[in-house]
């Protein structure tokens, strides 16, 4: 009869201090008929080698099973262990001991090319070493490298941003182009330590230029600051310099608008800014009053052409021809100096109008040549005498001087020419004062 498996075990456990005790009796004693002697080589070790073999081949299923569940359809580690789950138990086993490394390793790689698509330049450093590493440095970039290389590309893009940025002063500006050619240590020493002092500092810096260029709002408001926390400082910064500029610059409009100088075309996008917003404020002053300004300094010229002599017409067109600094200057001076040019030319042709007028007298009077004069003397004797005794003007004076004086001039015969022209004019004017008296005397009698 055969022992159980487990008895069969016992009973050998059990016979062994008794065989070795007397082996001579164990062995010459007679065996019962049909019953044969403990076989422990025969019939235990393979049966517990084949439940050895059971269990191992069921857990290296598992661990396999296990291993490809948590890997992408395309990984290396999923065609090989599929693989090997379709083989034997020894292709379990060389599938676990052998081929499940170099397999993640392919899948390694491929995953870390994956990474370093747009990856900064730590990462790409980092993630290239790996690359042509061992496995065990392929796992340790993806586990722990990149995400160390990634911070290190963050605080390095925050870096320069920081120095992107047009609001950054100078001192920040040095610390972080400082930091940027250190490690990774330095990137964020700066970025946790260093910038929050340099940066307070370079903000009242600011604040002080801020104030220095502002109108009465913005320093008030700025000085106000300064004496303040930093917090104050950053407040006025973000916030306060705006609403302070807003009130100066309206009041910057308001005298745009109450200088007469100013042209219609400001005045009307001044007035339509000052019912807008604090930035339609500033857009007007910075970019559409110097456009406006010089459209309506060109009018102005314009006007000053179309109404103007011809030196003002000639300079203003050459204004409007040239620059806006022409146009400034010909309003400014050159108007002035045109205008007076025009002037004196029409000052001296009324001067040559004058003396033609005044020569044309003596032209007439000197054709008839020297016989007419003593027709004229006797003409003006004539008229003398008629007139000796003339009634009192309303003045109160008389011609008797007069009449004295041209029969004297009469009378005379040296110098024809200038005692002939005196005669005459004084004949002239002899006969004229007679006429005058005789019609009184007549509107007297009548």
């Amino acid at each position: 009869m055969k022992l159980p498996k487990v008895s069969a075990v016992l009973a050998a456990a059990v016979l062994a201090p008794v065989l070795l005790q007397s082996p001579a009796s164990a062995a010459d004693s007679p065996q019962p008929t049909g019953v044969t002697g403990p076989d422990t080589a025969s019939e235990t070790a393979p049966d517990a080698a084949d439940d050895h073999g059971a269990a191992q081949e069921k857990s290296d299923r598992a661990e396999i099973e296990r291993i490809i569940a948590g890997t992408e359809s395309w990984s290396k580690v999923r065609e090989v262990g599929e693989k090997a789950l379709k083989g034997t138990a020894a292709d379990l086993r060389h599938f676990l001991e052998v081929e499940l490394e170099p397999a993640r390793h392919t899948d390694n790689r491929v995953l870390i090319v994956r990474v370093l698509d747009g990856a900064g330049p730590a990462v790409t450093k980092a993630g290239e070493k790996a690359l042509k590493g061992t496995y065990a440095e392929s796992e340790a970039f993806l586990k722990v490298g990149q995400y160390t290389a990634r911070a290190e590309d963050q605080d390095r893009a925050e870096i320069e941003r920081i120095l992107a940025d047009k609001e950054t002063g100078p001192r920040v500006r040095e610390a972080a182009g400082k930091a940027l050619k250190g490690t990774a240590a330095d990137l964020r020493h700066f970025l946790t330590v260093e910038m929050p002092s340099v940066r307070e500092s370079d903000d009242r810096l600011r604040l002080v230029q801020i104030m220095s260029r502002g109108g009465p709002a913005v320093q008030a408001a700025a000085d106000k600051a300064m004496k303040g926390t930093y917090e104050d400082v950053v407040r006025f910064l973000k916030e306060g310099q705006y609403t302070a500029r807003a009130e100066d610059d309206r009041t910057e409009i308001r005298q745009v608008l109450a200088n007469p100088q100013t042209g219609s075309l400001v005045r009307e996008a001044a007035q339509k800014a000052l019912d807008g917003s604090p930035a339609d404020l500033r857009r007007f002053l910075e970019s559409r009053l110097p456009v406006l300004q010089e459209s309506d300094n060109r009018i102005k010229v314009s006007q000053l052409v179309e109404a103007g002599g011809p030196a003002v017409k000639k300079a203003g067109l050459k204004a409007l021809d040239g620059s806006y600094a022409d146009v400034l200057a010909f309003l400014k001076e050159g108007q002035a100096v045109a205008r007076a040019e025009d002037e004196a030319a029409a000052a001296a042709a009324r001067a040559d109008q004058q003396k033609t007028t005044a020569q044309q007298p003596q032209a007439q009077g000197t054709t008839g040549g020297q016989e007419q004069t003593g027709t004229r003397t006797a003409q003006t004797a004539a008229v003398v005498t008629t007139v000796s005794n003339p009634a009192p003007l309303s003045t109160g004076t008389t011609l008797g001087t007069t009449t004295a004086a041209t029969g004297q001039l009469a009378a005379t015969g040296a110098n024809d020419g200038l005692v002939l022209e005196a005669g005459g004019a004084a004949a002239a004017l002899a006969a004229g004062a007679a006429l005058v008296a005789i019609s009184r005397r007549r509107s007297a009698e009548s």
